[in-house]
């Protein structure tokens, strides 16, 4: 050992201890920067302070984990106790184990060492876990962080959660952009007084997470994972930003990353196969399918595949998670990759019915569930996606299928007319009911465009726009066709069947310069597609054409 002395060591000596003091209110780590200072002992805070990064970055096992160690250190430690109550609720995602959490808060006891901040956190999570419907409580609690956020400015923590709490109180029909705004307007604040504040960066991205705003989450989202670089989730944040940009290459690394990290991190700790993040697969699948990368996406839906087929997902908060994921990984595999022979592969039986306990919502994050025991939410989407896909599938092929499949999207779910209009539409333009295709598909792209923004993998499967676009296609009306697939890719951007599309009805429309650049475009976004695959050999023969006309001439 290298053995080194200096005439400054009790300068050096007192140098640490005070680092070690600040250490006991401050934390950078692999998870990012946080500072809350409690009034719990040294030992008992660096795990506190863990847990808390954690819980910025959604990873509650770890947060969970972190506070009660803890308080296993000190017994007497109430933040502790409020860290695991708050680890229990996942506020974006709409799950909540009330139960647990309000066991916990049993275990917070009044001391005269609680400052007046800690009682003030304290008060606000017993209104997240008090009486009333998950809505009123949410409301609750945010009004007490609203509080603390105004009574003590010099907490970043208090900010960064009172701008979660705005978030989660936003519902699926809110089209003000309100809430979003004053969250993403707090977070930014955040982080601009610590830029490795993991909240600050995850929060901003959640706030804008749509395609009119999206853009002003770049730089936090380039960021994110870089703050949190051990959270798998925070790995998997910057991609809704590059998705809603249309950046692929950035998407899938970015999701490539947390699915590597959340499998290191199973294998490090020998957990089960059921805390992997397969979210992230769902979207790294989508982001190779926009890259023209059929093969890798294939790969990941065998994986999810075999997942299935040897383990169980035992997690109570998210019942249907397997299945959930794999339906939409299939969709979006048959859609994208217009294989429709594969959708009854794909999709072989029907699921009979939503379990008992839980509630029905769409999409893998987002939406809102009830307030009884442990809150739990899925997706009907491994219900209502199998005789959606099977339904296109049908139409395309002309198959009498098209009816039974019909029938069976409304059995098993609600809201369904979109996906009904469309299988309907796509039907009568194969069957070249052109008129009939046309009035089905106005009335699809009307209903899209009173629904949120577009989120991610669209939850549509496939967006109005660009089916619309194609069928106009079909139906000899380029013209009419670029708009519809120009309304798509302000809604997508870079969606690759919708670049794809409107260089197809620039080209029929004779706009050789509108077709070149589209195809352009396409080519340089497929750069790393499977070879042989028809849209790039006919992107590439369109601009070998347009050369040699061009040298021609």
């Amino acid at each position: 050992m290298l053995s080194v002395k200096s005439k400054n060591q009790p300068q050096i000596l007192l140098i640490f201890v005070l680092i070690c003091a600040v250490c006991a209110s401050a934390q950078e780590s692999q998870l990012g920067r946080v500072e809350f200072p409690t009034s719990g002992s040294e030992k008992a805070q660096a795990h506190f302070l863990r847990g808390l990064a954690a819980l910025h970055s959604f990873w509650y096992e770890e947060a969970l984990e972190a506070f009660r160690e803890s308080t296993r250190i000190a017994p007497d430690f109430a933040m502790g106790y409020w860290g695991e109550a708050m680890a229990h609720n996942h506020p974006l995602w709409s799950e909540q184990d009330i139960a647990a959490a309000r066991q916990v808060l049993t275990k917070i006891k009044e001391t005269p060492k609680l400052t007046d901040r800690e009682r003030a956190y304290i008060a606000a999570v017993r209104l997240l876990y008090g009486d009333g419907d998950k809505q009123s409580r949410d409301a609750a609690y945010s009004a007490a962080m609203e509080k603390i956020y105004r009574t003590y400015p010099k907490d970043l923590d208090a900010a960064a959660f009172y701008s979660l709490s705005l978030l989660g109180l936003v519902r699926g029909d809110d089209k003000t952009f309100s809430l979003q705004s004053k969250a993403g307007a707090i977070a930014m604040e955040v982080y601009k007084k610590n830029p490795n504040h993991p909240g600050a960066a995850h929060y901003i991205i959640h706030a804008y997470d749509d395609p009119e705003h999206a853009i002003l989450a770049l730089p936090a989202a380039r960021r994110y994972a870089e703050i949190a670089p051990e959270a798998h989730h925070a790995r998997h944040m910057p991609s809704h930003i590059f998705v809603q940009l249309g950046m692929w290459p950035e998407a899938a690394a970015s999701n490539e990353a947390a699915w590597e990290s959340s499998d290191a991190w199973m294998k490090r700790k020998n957990l089960s196969l059921g805390v992997r993040d397969y979210h992230s697969l769902h979207w790294l699948l989508y982001a190779y399918a926009q890259q023209g990368r059929y093969k890798e996406a294939e790969q990941l839906l065998k994986l999810m595949k075999k997942v299935m087929s040897e383990s169980t997902y035992d997690n109570k908060l998210r019942p249907g998670y397997y299945e959930n994921n794999y339906a939409n990984m299939a969709a979006a595999f048959v859609v994208e990759t217009e294989r429709w022979n594969l959708a009854t592969e794909l999709f072989p039986t029907e699921p009979s019915a939503v379990a008992p306990g839980q509630t029905s919502a769409t999409g893998s994050h987002g939406g809102h569930g009830g307030n009884a025991g442990a809150t739990v939410r899925t997706s009907t989407a491994n219900l209502t996606l199998p005789p959606f896909v099977r339904g296109l599938a049908a139409a395309v092929e002309g198959s009498d299928a098209v009816d039974q499949n019909l029938e069976k999207l409304r059995n098993v779910g609600s809201n369904t007319a979109i996906r009904e209009f469309e299988i309907k539409a796509l039907s009568a333009s194969m069957k070249n009911d052109h008129a009939k295709a046309i009035e089905l598909m106005k009335n699809a792209t009307m209903l899209e465009e009173q629904t949120s923004a577009p989120y991610g993998p669209p939850s549509l499967i496939k967006p109005t726009h660009e089916l619309f676009g194609e069928i106009l296609l079909r139906a000899g009306k380029p013209a009419e066709a670029a708009a519809q697939f120009k309304k798509a890719l302000v809604r997508q951007p870079n969606r690759a069947r919708s670049l794809l599309g409107a260089a197809r009805a620039a080209a029929k429309g004779g706009d050789a310069a509108a077709a070149t650049a589209a195809y352009t475009k396409f080519v340089e976004q497929w750069k790393q597609a499977d070879e042989g695959l028809p849209e790039l050999r006919e992107a590439r023969h369109y601009l070998d054409q347009m050369k040699t006309t061009k040298t021609t001439n």
